[in-house]
This record gives C-alpha cells, sequence and structure tokens, in this order.
C-alpha cells in the first residue's frame, strides 16, 4: 500500500491554477472572504470536487463540504480540509494547500479504483484568516458551537457589510445547520509557517499541539507635556513606563523555554508629537504557550508586574484580555496515524507544535483531529513571497493519503 502516491504535478497544477484567482503582482494572493474572488475560487474548488464525482454540501456559514461515499454510508467521515481565503497580502499555500491536498487523496483514491470502508470528505471552512471579518476561523468556530451563528452573521467589514448578506451574495449561504455534520476524524496539511522544519532540513512536521494564546490591550496613562520645559523628574511619561511592559513581556516569554511565546505588534502614542511628552500609549500584548498552567503563570506573571509598575510610577495602566485560545491536544490516534505513515513512506520528520491557529483547533473539539505540516521557505507566510517546495507539498499530502486511509479503515 506505501507503493501509493499522490499526483504531485496535478496538486501544484492545481495549487498554481487557484492561485491565478485574486493574483498580485508581487506573486501573492489577496482573496480576501466572502468577495467575488472568494466566490470564484470556491466555484472552482467545488467544480474540482463535483469533477472527481463529489456530493457538495454548503451549511448556513458557508462552509463546503464534498463527500466521496464509503462502504458504510453510516459511518461518520474522515474529514480533511483547510481554507481558501487568504490575508491582504496573502500566499498560494496558507490554507489552499489544505484543501487542495485533501482533493488530490479523493483524486489518487478514484485512479486507483479503491473504495474506503467510512466516507472521505474534503472541507473548505469559511473566514479562517479574520481579515475582512471578525472572528478569526469563523466557519469552523461556528460548527463546533465555540460563538454563535447569529454573532457570526453581525460581522461587519470596514465598509459595514455583514456576514450573512455578504454570503447570500456569493451564493454560499447554504441550509445545512453548522455542526450537524458529522465528522469522524479529521486531519489538516498545512505550510508550517515558520522556520523549524527547514532549519532542521526535515519533511514532516508532525503536530501534536497548537499553543494556546492570551491576547491583552494595554493603555498606559500619563500627561502630556512640552519636551524642552519639564524637568525629567517631574513627568509622567506613558512611553516611559510602556516600554517597560513592553520588554517584560519580552522576558516573560524568555522564561518559559520552549514555547513560550510574547510579542507586542501594535503601539499608538497618543499625542504622537516630536516635542511632546507622551500622555498615553495603548499597545497590544500576545502570550503563548503550550499548556494553559504555563499560559496562566505568563498572564499572572505580567499582572503583577503592571501592577507594582503603576504603584511606582504612579500612572494608572489599564489591562483588558480581548481574546483568549486554550491550548489545543490534537487525538493521540490522529498523531499516531501521521506519524505510522510518515515512517512508512520513509520522508524525515519531527514534532512540531503550531504557534498559529487553525481550523484544526475547532474541529478537534468534536472529533479526533490531527495536523501535518511541510516546510515554507524561511518560514515565511501571510506574506506574497511565501513559497514551499513542490516535493515538499507532495510528501505531505502522500501523508495525508496514508493517514487518511488508516482513519478510514478503524
Amino acid at each position: 500500500m506505501e507503493s501509493l502516491k499522490i499526483d504531485g504535478d496535478r496538486l501544484w497544477k492545481s495549487l498554481m491554477e487557484l492561485a491565478r484567482i485574486g493574483a498580485t503582482e508581487k506573486g501573492g494572493v489577496k482573496r480576501l472572504a466572502l468577495t467575488e474572488l472568494d466566490k470564484q475560487g470556491r466555484d472552482l474548488v467545488t467544480s474540482w470536487g463535483r469533477q472527481a464525482g463529489l456530493d457538495v454540501t454548503v451549511d448556513q456559514i458557508g462552509n463546503i463540504f464534498m463527500r466521496r461515499k464509503g462502504r458504510n454510508s453510516l459511518r461518520p467521515p474522515v474529514v480533511s480540509g483547510s481554507h481558501i481565503d487568504t490575508q491582504p497580502t496573502g500566499g498560494k499555500f496558507d490554507g489552499n494547500y489544505g484543501v487542495l491536498a485533501a482533493l488530490e487523496v479523493v483524486r489518487t483514491l478514484n485512479d486507483a479504483g479503491i473504495e474506503t470502508d467510512a466516507p472521505i470528505e474534503v472541507a473548505i471552512w469559511t473566514n479562517e484568516e479574520g481579515s475582512r471579518f471578525v472572528p478569526v476561523m469563523m466557519g469552523s468556530g461556528v460548527f463546533c458551537g465555540a460563538f454563535s451563528l447569529q454573532h457570526a452573521y453581525e460581522a461587519t467589514d470596514i465598509e459595514g457589510k455583514r456576514v450573512r448578506s455578504e454570503l447570500e451574495y456569493i451564493g454560499y449561504l447554504g441550509d445545512q445547520t453548522p455542526g450537524d455534520h458529522p465528522i469522524g476524524a479529521y486531519l489538516e496539511a498545512h505550510i508550517e509557517q515558520g522556520p523549524v522544519l527547514e532549519d532542521a532540513e526535515k519533511v514532516i512536521g508532525v503536530v501534536p499541539a497548537v499553543l494556546g494564546l492570551s491576547w491583552y490591550d494595554c493603555e498606559v496613562s500619563g500627561m502630556e507635556a512640552h519636551a524642552g520645559p519639564t524637568p525629567m523628574k517631574l513627568r509622567k511619561d506613558a512611553l516611559q513606563v510602556a516600554t517597560r511592559i513592553m520588554q517584560e513581556v519580552v522576558e516573560i516569554a524568555n522564561r518559559y523555554p520552549p514555547y513560550g511565546r510574547g510579542t507586542v505588534g501594535f503601539v499608538q502614542t497618543f499625542p504622537n508629537s516630536r516635542n511632546v511628552i507622551p500622555g498615553r500609549v495603548n499597545f497590544s500584548v500576545d502570550l503563548r504557550n503550550v499548556s494553559a498552567d504555563l499560559l496562566k503563570k505568563m498572564d499572572a506573571e505580567l499582572m503583577k508586574f503592571i501592577d507594582s509598575l503603576s504603584s511606582e510610577s504612579g500612572l494608572p495602566i489599564s489591562l483588558k484580555q480581548v481574546s483568549y485560545y486554550p491550548p489545543c491536544d490534537f487525538h493521540p490516534d490522529c498523531v499516531e496515524a501521521i506519524r505510522g505513515a510518515t515512517n512508512a513512506l520513509g520522508y524525515s520528520s519531527m514534532d512540531v507544535v503550531s504557534g498559529a491557529g487553525h481550523d484544526a483547533i475547532y474541529a478537534a473539539r468534536v472529533a479526533p483531529a490531527g495536523m501535518i505540516f511541510v516546510p515554507c521557505k524561511d518560514g515565511i507566510s501571510h506574506n506574497e513571497i511565501e513559497d514551499a517546495q513542490p516535493s515538499h507539498l507532495e510528501a505531505g499530502a502522500n501523508v495525508l493519503l496514508h493517514s487518511m486511509l488508516e482513519l478510514a479503515r478503524r
């Protein structure tokens, strides 16, 4: 059975054809969720699915499921997929690879005349990126009950357009209630979006878990004053206090290796004038780690530091949690199926904990789930120059094929 392989050239051609929809001058893709370009991408991939003999179902949040029948129609399907919406400066592979690798699995099974016991399905989840509408991972989040369908419908873009009306506009407002679609197991193939595999010269990343994250908005309030006449000891400089917090965010992450992460990526200074002492600073805090306990400890250290700094400086500091995603451990059966397929096929591999969010996190709430990573050039993603080697993409799809076959036999 190890001799069964996907058609790497066909997978690559499919990726390149889909990438033409929303292609950018720098070689990337801009195909935002629920736009006309998203519709064209959905239409193309579902047309390929129908050509492969798949039955297509769409639910009320626009998630698409394309089903290949199995011998036992009563068994819940083994599902694989991802998303085809992109960032405004997105690449050809993020999300798209997971969908088309799953489709290539179906095409390969068709070519070989293999009938699985459980049905096989390809999933396309709505608005994973969250670049036009929030929350991120919207389709899979509604599907697993992380938030309500109505909450998703009410989300608006910068022009005030709502999710429900845009689903209707592109023709992907389905009838099925999200979550009513059974899933026996879920696998997702994805580019790593980081540099670990490439640095280690490994072809396959077996993903046992995804980092949890805490996102905060922080505001430091001081007093704006003239930069010349105001002595240093009499200043209430919000920026100087804020920068101490920013440094502490990084120090906290360094105290919790190897998976501790601490990032300040957004900063606003008021009044943002060259010769005025900053009176207010707003910034983001992003903390991540592999276990809920470690993440809780990192959160507690940040709050303790901020309380102490506020007392020391005399400046009010507000810290508000705006998002929390718990760490996700993938199911041992799925992880071992991926590991077994990788070993049987002879690919070099290593375990890689994902630092980014994926639809598989929400799928894992309703079914056993796992992920397969392949390297991307320089670890770059969410960027128009995002790139991956065809041989690596082919290898990941082969691992997906044999992992799904193993799960479909169980």
